[in-house]
């Protein structure tokens, strides 16, 4: 299912555009004005989710070592993290989730290595749990569950039968993901899947996406560092200003980090509508079997779209800016482009 942008106009009366717009770009620092106040995430009961797993296993960490790094910082930072992620490597299942039969959660023991004792000492000890389906154990081949419905069984049973959060999280962070989520990948992203499921369940939500070393076209540990050493003080400044709402999802993407250079500031971006993969379906020689591939967006067929947008979230993400994004699970169009369909539908004509 596509998700719809929300644009400034839609956002809840109690926050103004302008208001989400100064909270969500605003500097990593406590705000002027604010005294010797600093915004602080202590304290908070926060979910962390993904699409990418909580194996972490492969060297590239794009199998959920973006986790353990926001797990590292929310944890020494004083929050009460606990991750409830999908058992396999699930990128791209948009909010698919599993309608029957079982899931079960397994406890990760034994946790990768340079994170074991990061949350030794919040009351939830930073528990992490991979959950797969049906009734037995996950096992090596286990089939997963979705990042939807990781995040769903966590807020609607999980959270309060394993770690006794009765009342759930204060919030979800997804990701970070091994990849950008930026125009329209947006749409398939089960890091925003699993947000979107957040804000379904009444919990406000962020989707966190790191963007990719374009030489290796991987998400280097050193982007998955920095985005997470940046969460604590911005996440806790978005809490301050009450800008966190279960109305819309959060979406942020770092750029990748280069040694030396610092990241652009915050920038409020909206979903780009530039085609960023392109897929093409290739034939076999009985026209029956479609091999799935790469496509390349100058050969006729592929069905790329251009960018239409001035302040498009890829746009900025490769000009090295943190992008900012407000997403909402609400599919109602707004804005105008249904003009046309609202006046035959209402008059006929």
């Amino acid at each position: 299912m596509k998700l719809q942008r929300k644009r400034f106009a839609a956002l809840p009366a109690t926050l103004g555009a302008g208001a989400l717009l100064l909270a969500l770009t605003g500097s990593a620092d406590a705000a002027p004005g604010h005294g010797d106040h600093r915004p602080s995430v202590a304290g908070m009961r926060i979910l962390l989710s993904n699409d990418d797993s909580m194996q972490n296993a492969k060297p590239d960490g794009a199998d959920g070592r973006g986790i353990y790094e926001v797990r590292r910082v929310l944890c020494a930072a004083g929050a009460d993290v606990v991750v409830m992620a999908p058992w396999q490597f699930m990128s791209g299942f948009g909010t698919a989730a599993t309608g029957g039969g079982a899931l079960t959660v397994s406890r990760r023991t034994a946790l990768p290595a340079g994170f074991e004792g990061d949350c030794a000492q919040a009351p939830s000890k930073g528990a992490v749990f991979g959950v797969c389906k049906g009734d037995a154990p996950c096992g090596p081949t286990t089939p997963s569950a979705t990042p939807v419905d990781t995040v769903r069984l966590a807020l609607r049973g999980g959270l309060a039968a394993k770690v006794g959060w009765r009342n759930g999280p204060d919030l979800v962070l997804t990701g970070i993901n091994s990849g950008p989520n930026v125009a329209s990948v947006t749409n398939d992203s089960g890091t925003l899947g699993a947000a979107i499921a957040a804000i379904d369940n009444g919990k406000p939500a962020i989707a966190l996406s790191g963007g990719f070393d374009m030489a290796s076209f991987k998400v280097t540990p050193a982007t998955y560092r920095a985005f997470a050493d940046f969460l604590p003080s911005y996440v806790a400044q978005l809490k301050d200003r009450k800008a966190l709402s279960d109305e819309y999802v959060i979406s942020i993407n770092h750029p990748n980090a280069v040694p030396g250079k610092q990241p652009g500031r915050p920038v409020w971006t909206e979903i780009g509508t530039e085609t960023v993969v392109a897929i093409r379906y290739s034939a076999s020689p009985d026209g029956d079997t479609f091999a799935i591939g790469q496509g390349d967006c100058a050969v006729p067929g592929t069905f790329c779209r251009p960018e239409t947008k001035r302040h498009a979230d890829w746009t900025e993400l490769n000009k090295g800016n943190i992008t900012v994004s407000a997403v909402t699970g609400d599919r109602t169009l707004r804005g105008g482009a249904d003009d046309r369909l609202e006046r035959f539908v209402r008059t006929g004509r």
